[in-house]
C-alpha cells in the first residue's frame, strides 16, 4: 500500500498574504521611486523610465528584510492616504533638495554665457530636454561627472535607504524641515552661483567696458569686428584658467548638498 504524502509540502504564502507583502512592497517602494524621479541624474530624460522603475524594485527588495515595515492593519482605512503623501514628500523633497542645489551650475553658466553673448547659443540640454546656453550645459555635465567620480549617487542612494530607519513609513513626520530646508537650498543655489560665475564675469564687464570706450572714442570701428571675437577668446582662456577652482568649487558643492539631505531627514524625524 502507499503511504500517504505530507500535506506540509513546500512552504508558501496564502493569497491573501502574498497581496499583503505585495502592498508592503509598493509602500517601501514609495519614497525611492519618488526620489528616483525627482533627483538630478536619475530623473535625466536620456534615462528610460524602464530603468529607473527596475532600480526603484532593485533598492527596495533588500528593504523588505531590513527596513521597519507597515503591517497590514495599519494600511487599512482613510490612512492609507496619509502615509501615500508622506512618503511621496519625503521622496520628492530628496530628490528636489539635490535638484535646486544642481541648479547653481546652470545659473553659473547662464550669466557666463549671456555676459560673453553667447545667451542666444542654446542647445538641447540632454538631461532636462529643454534648451539652455552651451557654458550652463558644460557646467552641468561637469558637476554631474564630478558627483559621480565623487560616488556622490551611492551616498544619495545610502541616505535615502538609511532614512527607512529613521522615518519608518507609518511615522509622522515634520514637515516644517522640509520646507525649511528647501529655502536654505535655494539661498545656497544662488550664493554657489554667484561665487562661480564673479571671477569669469567682472573679469568680462571689466573687458566690455574697455570695448565700450574704444569703439566710442574710435566710432569707425566695427565693434563686432574685434569686439565680439575678443569677448569669445577672452571667455574661452577665462574658462580655462577657472576649471581647477570651479572643480573644487563643484566637489564643495557636492559634498555640502549630501550633508544638507542626510541633515533633512534627521529634522524631519518626529520625536
Amino acid at each position: 500500500m502507499l503511504e500517504a504524502l505530507p500535506t506540509s509540502g513546500l512552504p508558501g504564502l496564502a493569497l491573501g498574504e502574498v497581496i499583503g507583502v505585495f502592498l508592503q512592497f509598493l509602500f517601501a517602494m514609495l519614497r525611492i521611486g519618488s526620489f528616483l524621479i525627482a533627483a538630478p541624474l536619475f530623473s535625466a530624460r536620456f534615462v528610460p523610465l524602464q530603468v529607473r522603475i527596475m532600480m526603484a524594485v532593485c533598492l527596495t527588495l533588500p528593504l523588505m528584510v531590513a527596513a521597519p515595515l507597515p503591517t497590514l492593519g495599519s494600511l487599512e482605512g482613510a490612512r492609507i492616504a496619509i502615509f501615500v503623501f508622506r512618503e511621496l514628500a519625503l521622496g520628492l523633497a530628496a530628490g528636489l533638495l539635490l535638484q535646486i542645489l544642481f541648479a547653481a551650475a546652470v545659473i553659473a553658466g547662464d550669466r557666463i554665457a549671456n555676459t560673453a553673448g553667447l545667451g542666444l547659443a542654446a542647445q538641447v540640454d540632454p538631461t532636462t530636454g529643454t534648451q539652455s546656453p552651451i557654458i550652463g550645459q558644460f557646467f552641468t555635465l561637469f558637476l554631474i561627472a564630478i558627483f559621480l567620480s565623487l560616488d556622490g549617487h551611492l551616498v544619495a542612494i545610502r541616505i535615502i535607504i538609511g532614512s527607512y530607519s529613521l522615518i519608518p513609513i507609518t511615522a509622522p513626520l515634520q514637515g516644517e524641515a522640509l520646507s525649511e530646508m528647501g529655502r536654505d537650498a535655494a539661498g545656497v543655489m544662488f550664493r554657489t552661483a554667484a561665487q562661480i560665475m564673479m571671477p569669469v564675469v567682472s573679469i568680462l564687464l571689466i573687458l566690455n567696458a574697455i570695448i565700450g570706450v574704444i569703439t566710442r572714442s574710435a566710432p569707425q570701428l566695427n565693434i563686432f569686428a574685434f569686439g565680439f571675437p575678443l569677448t569669445m577668446s577672452a571667455t574661452i582662456l577665462l574658462l580655462f584658467l577657472t576649471t581647477t577652482s570651479t572643480g573644487y568649487a563643484f566637489a564643495s558643492l557636492v559634498e555640502d548638498t549630501l550633508t544638507r539631505l542626510a541633515t533633512m531627514f534627521e529634522d524631519a524625524r518626529d520625536g
